[in-house]
């Protein structure tokens, strides 16, 4: 892999420099993609902005910034989209420092800032050898999100087109899908949601096979399909369901006869029982009928200690005595049947009992 230092001025840094919006920003005489269309927004406050103009005016060294070379010779910033911005709105007059924009400063005071070095790695080589550097110089600041590192290293059209649907706030998956992800576009987490949902093996892999693509439409349209499956048969929005992993859902019952209002009838019922800890786990549960996606409420520590003694410290299925540490709090009649985790549904079994009962 090769990584290679350069002394990049202002001067050369905010030459040709175009936003286009949502057609993306552009500087380094174009060569540089600041912000690729429909990625993260400019998130900083005037306060952090301001300290970057003010870092240059003094002539203090402002944090590496880094930088993946291209096939075509162009670059794409890893690291440093903000203070570039920051540094070109400045230059362009969008914002003062004190009563002074740039066009105010003496000629001198222009010079000194134009004149300005910023340090900066360009980074080329294999993806994976790129990937694991990003992630080894990742350590200060806001750090970048994994799948921001990964749309680096799998830069190319499909990654720009992908952006388009997944990597902004009121953009097209977000307009569908706010109520059932978590996260937040411009950090690229709906992008890696919407990945992990489509790819059969890793996200790497997925973005390896398509990052030569023109356009991410396949993407965009298994992230519909999932979104308008869930909206179908899971009628009522509710905020557990952010956390649930729609996409391995959507891949084993997508054929499935649901009955909306049954599931809805039985989400209901789940959600007033005690004692389902787990709100999210109540979506998988009534697919796979697994109890363990509800984390059930567990008999506490005082009613094992109290149903052991009642029990004369034996276990109720074999008669023999234990240590409480070798014993198990176990409903008597199941949760799955109407049972509730209260002290007069406890009994205390060894575990070998405990284990033979739950295996029935």
């Amino acid at each position: 892999m090769d990584i290679e230092q350069k002394d990049i001025t202002v001067r050369e840094l905010v030459e040709g420099y175009k936003d286009d919006g949502e057609g993306g920003v552009r500087g380094y005489d174009g060569l540089l993609d600041v912000r690729p269309p429909y990625q993260r927004e400019f998130v900083y406050k005037d306060k952090q902005r301001d300290a970057v103009i003010n870092t240059i005016t003094k002539g203090y060294p402002l944090n590496v910034m880094y930088w993946a070379g291209r096939d075509d010779g162009t670059f794409e910033i890893i690291d440093g989209q903000q203070r570039t911005i920051s540094i070109a709105q400045y230059v362009g007059g969008v914002f003062s420092i004190g009563d002074r924009y740039f066009t105010n400063l003496t000629d001198d005071e222009k010079e000194q800032i134009f004149r300005y070095k910023l340090m900066v790695y360009v980074c080329r080589g294999e993806t994976r050898e790129k990937l694991d550097w990003f992630e080894i110089v990742n350590i200060a600041g806001e750090k970048l999100t994994d799948q921001e590192l990964r749309n680096a290293v799998y830069a190319g059209p499909w990654v720009s087109d992908a952006k388009r649907y997944f990597s902004r706030t009121g953009g097209p998956a977000y307009g569908i899908g706010q109520y059932y992800l978590n996260g937040r576009p411009i950090r690229q987490e709906y992008l890696q949601t919407a990945i992990r949902w489509a790819s059969e093996t890793t996200i790497e892999d997925y973005m390896g096979r398509h990052q030569h693509d023109t356009e991410a439409k396949e993407l965009w349209e298994h992230f519909r399909g999932v979104i308008e499956w869930v909206k179908k048969h899971f009628t009522v929005r509710r905020p557990a369901m952010k956390s649930v992993d729609w996409g391995t859902l959507y891949d084993n019952y997508k054929d499935a006869d649901l009955d909306p209002a049954a599931i809805e009838e039985e989400t209901q019922r789940l959600i007033d029982d005690e004692d389902v800890r787990k709100q999210s786990g109540i979506y998988p549960y009534i697919l796979t009928g697994d109890e363990q996606h509800l984390d059930l409420r567990a008999f506490s520590a005082q009613v094992k200690q109290r149903v052991y003694e009642k029990q004369g410290k034996k276990c109720a299925e074999c008669g023999k005595e234990f240590d409480l540490s070798k014993m198990e709090a176990d409903h008597i009649t199941p949760w799955s049947e109407g049972g509730r985790t209260e002290e007069e549904n406890c009994q205390v079994l060894c575990k070998e009992h405990n284990r033979r009962k739950g295996a029935r």
